[in-house]
């Protein structure tokens, strides 16, 4: 069996660790082949309710394509069935990236198919495609660009130039910089709170949002106003009530 990618369960929280620390986790077919099954397999667990995604070691959460094995290869030899971006990107649990060294370029496509994004404030980022001769074929060059600004994409990837995780903040990248030693606890805090939430509700709504994004402002109001009233229609008496204490309970823990 691969030890391509570890899995560790943390209550309903699963940590995905790339596992080539000595290849600073560049993303060879292998590791690539066993994310895709492995967030499949975590997507169809009702056990699991968030997913966090990091890099073995400290210095890097993956250095981007392994281009040795591409070079030996003569082809990137992807499964188009079986690529890590796709499945992420259509996974009912949320994910984060927990980013704790360098994120080049197919490192950036998959925080980018993540739904947050906490990075150690060693991190650094870059997308160099101008730089290795390639094109990109993982939406980087669309979602980056709604992410960020199209400017700002524009510099970052027609540059190859590196960032810090405090220039990534501020350019909206990432939701938040921490230490090196907190960037763990804080990731799973987060997952936690994903996974101790109405996990219908969860799915639905973040499902809701990336749906959304995808439509002009008008349309995707419009839809919110459709799922919100189909869902409406089917809800027992007592679950406003039932909602309203779980919400205060909620406040309680937070405020304790």
């Amino acid at each position: 069996m691969s030890n391509a990618i570890l899995v560790k369960r943390d209550g309903r929280v699963a940590i995905l660790t790339m596992n080539r620390p000595e290849k600073l986790n560049a993303l060879s077919a292998e590791l690539r082949r066993t994310l895709y099954h492995k967030v499949v397999e975590l997507d169809q667990d009702d056990g699991i309710g968030a997913i966090i995604l990091t890099g073995a070691g400290d210095r890097a959460f993956t250095a981007g394509m392994d281009l040795t094995e591409a070079t030996e290869r003569g082809t990137e030899a992807k499964d188009p069935d079986e690529h890590p971006v796709a499945v992420m990107e259509k996974c009912s649990k949320p994910i984060i990236a927990a980013v704790n060294g360098l994120c080049i370029t197919g490192g950036m496509e998959f925080v980018l198919a993540c739904d947050v994004i906490i990075a150690s404030r060693t991190a650094k980022f870059a997308d160099t495609h101008v730089r290795v001769g390639l094109m990109p074929g993982n939406s980087i060059s669309q979602r980056l660009s709604r992410q960020i600004g199209i400017q700002r994409a524009k510099e970052m990837s027609l540059s190859g130039n590196f960032y810090g995780a405090q220039k990534m903040y501020d350019w909206g990248l990432i939701n938040h910089v921490v230490e090196p030693g907190e960037l763990m606890p804080a990731a799973l805090t987060l997952a936690r709170a994903f996974a101790d939430a109405e996990q219908n509700i969860v799915r639905d709504y973040k499902k809701l949002i990336d749906d959304g994004f995808e439509m002009t402002l008008s349309d995707a109001r419009e839809l919110e106003r459709e799922r919100s009233a189909k869902f409406h229609a089917n809800v027992p008496a007592d679950h406003y009530q039932r909602g309203k204490e779980k919400a205060a309970r909620r406040a309680r823990q937070q405020n304790a």
